[in-house]
């Protein structure tokens, strides 16, 4: 995800992002709750005091497919289905 992007839906500017990534800054509380659902990731996760991802034992490739089926319109959801069904449906 690219600073543009990430700032955009914190609704922040593309330099406190940085600034986050530097350690330079922190990002508010507001921000913590933002981006917890952006990235489906608990605070803690965010914050660095704790490895895990959450309760639902995904790995972060899983919890990666699930922030992008999200962002899909309807459409292209049903697309991702029927083309991972076909996959599975291959590999039988």
């Amino acid at each position: 995800m690219s600073q543009i992007y990430l700032s955009i839906e914190l609704e922040v500017a593309q330099e406190t992002i940085s600034a986050y990534e530097n350690g330079k800054h922190y990002p508010s509380f507001q921000s913590l709750v933002k981006m917890s659902k952006l990235f489906n990731v608990p605070i803690d996760y965010i914050m660095g005091l704790s490895d895990s991802i959450g309760n639902n034992d995904l790995t972060a490739k899983e919890n990666q497919i699930i922030r992008m089926f999200k962002a899909l319109n309807s459409d292209n959801q049903d697309k991702v289905i029927a083309y991972t069904q076909g996959l599975l449906d291959y590999e039988k």
